[in-house]
C-alpha cells in the first residue's frame, strides 16, 4: 500500500503532531512558547506534510504588507525529511502557501535561501517557469 502524505495547517488543535517529528524538517527543537506566539500572530501560517502520525515536512510564511501596493508572501522556511524529498513533498507546501497568500490579494511570495541550496533554488525555478500567476523570487 503506497505511503499517503496529507497536509494540514498548523493550529493549537494540531500542534500535537509536531510530538513526532522526521529528521532534518525544522533546523531546531519545536520550543513550545514560541510555537504559541507563532500561531497566535496574525498574518503567520505553517503547513505541515505529515506521514501517518509523523511529521516528514513543513513550511512556513507570513504576510508583509506594504502601504502602497500589494501584500507580498513571505516563505521564511521549508523542510522535508531526506527520505521523502523529491515527492513533491516541498512543491506541494508551496502551493498551498500561494494559495493562501491569494486569499489575502497578495501578489507576490518570496523564498529566501542560501546560495548554496540547489534544491530550493531548483524549486524556484521550476515554480517560475510553470506559474503565470505568480511570481516566486529569490
Amino acid at each position: 500500500m503506497p505511503e499517503v502524505i496529507r497536509t494540514c495547517r498548523l493550529t493549537r488543535d494540531t500542534a500535537g503532531l509536531l510530538e513526532n517529528i522526521a529528521e532534518e524538517v525544522f533546523d531546531e527543537e519545536i520550543n513550545t512558547p514560541r510555537l504559541a506566539t507563532y500561531l497566535e500572530s496574525p498574518g503567520h501560517l505553517m503547513i505541515i506534510a505529515v506521514c501517518g502520525t509523523q511529521v516528514i515536512g513543513q513550511i512556513a510564511a507570513c504576510v508583509h504588507s506594504h502601504p502602497d501596493r500589494a501584500s507580498d508572501v513571505y516563505i521564511d522556511n521549508l523542510g522535508v525529511s531526506p527520505p521523502f524529498r523529491r515527492r513533491g513533498v516541498a512543491r506541494r507546501l508551496v502551493d498551498e502557501v500561494l494559495a493562501w497568500g491569494k486569499t489575502l490579494e497578495c501578489d507576490q511570495a518570496w523564498i529566501v535561501t542560501d546560495i548554496e541550496n540547489h534544491a530550493a533554488r531548483a524549486l524556484r525555478r521550476s515554480r517560475r517557469r510553470s506559474r503565470a500567476d505568480c511570481d516566486v523570487l529569490l
